[in-house]
């Protein structure tokens, strides 16, 4: 994840998908009878403004994004031949308890008082809190009709920068401190001070759009985004700061 390794995707295919092809076959073995996996929403694709959905052609970007798309293939090859029952989860930005890297920071940086220039930023995001994710888990471990099925997972609350900084200072404790500065701008001095990448993430869109499995599984989130954040914060006051 930090790109210490030389050949990136050499790395990710050997635990990805290497890796979960074993497992799966391992489990076959043993009398498992369904095999539920953990992809990610990288295998839709990167930042855009339209939802996501189980229809999409699959458009991975990045090493993580194709090693997961190759690791779904292993599965439905191995389930075709063995009929193991697989199901696979894509969700996005997974949050909680013991979260790290972008979404911590960004806790670290709201508590530390920093004054944000994202207050014009018009931008929706979808995200998953942990137990949210293990709850759709479980749904599709016991669920007769999530054999053989794809299923993208959220919240089911999509917020924009400035709303996810208010939310998290709101749990804090803290008054949001945002200003405005174009959009334009912020990409240009991303490229400026090479972390073009992480402004993006802060600028861009990525939607989820989880009808399906609400619907065909009647899988309700059981925390909202808020109580999710709340238990993220607390977590964090707790062990971090």
């Amino acid at each position: 994840m930090d790109k210490s390794t030389a050949n990136p995707i050499t790395a990710y295919r050997e635990v990805n998908v290497s890796g979960t092809k074993h497992l799966a076959q391992t489990a076959k073995s043993k009398g498992v009878r369904r095999f539920v996996y953990v992809s990610s929403i990288k295998v839709n694709g990167e930042e855009r403004a339209d939802p996501y959905t189980e229809a999409d052609q699959p458009a991975p970007v990045d090493p993580y994004g194709i090693s997961k798309f190759e690791a779904e293939q292993e599965l439905h090859n191995i389930a075709d031949k063995t009929g193991l029952e697989v199901v696979i989860l894509r969700p996005p930005l997974v949050y909680g308890p013991a979260v790290k890297a972008n979404f911590l920071r960004l806790i670290k940086l709201i508590n530390r008082g920093i004054l944000f220039p994202l207050a014009g930023v018009k931008n929706h995001r979808s995200m998953i809190y942990i137990e949210n994710l293990v709850d759709a888990l479980f749904t599709c471990a016991t669920h007769p009709r999530a054999a053989g099925k794809i299923f993208l997972v959220s919240d089911g609350t999509d917020v924009s920068t400035p709303e996810l900084i208010q939310k998290i200072s709101s749990a804090l404790g803290k008054h949001a401190r945002v200003f405005a500065l174009p959009p334009g701008l912020l990409r240009l001095l991303g490229r400026l001070s090479g972390k073009y990448e992480a402004v993006s993430r802060l600028l861009d869109s990525l939607i989820v759009d989880s009808t399906k499995i609400r619907t065909e599984l009647d899988w309700k989130a059981p925390f909202s985004m808020e109580e999710g954040l709340r238990e993220t914060v607390r977590w964090y006051q707790q062990e971090v700061r």
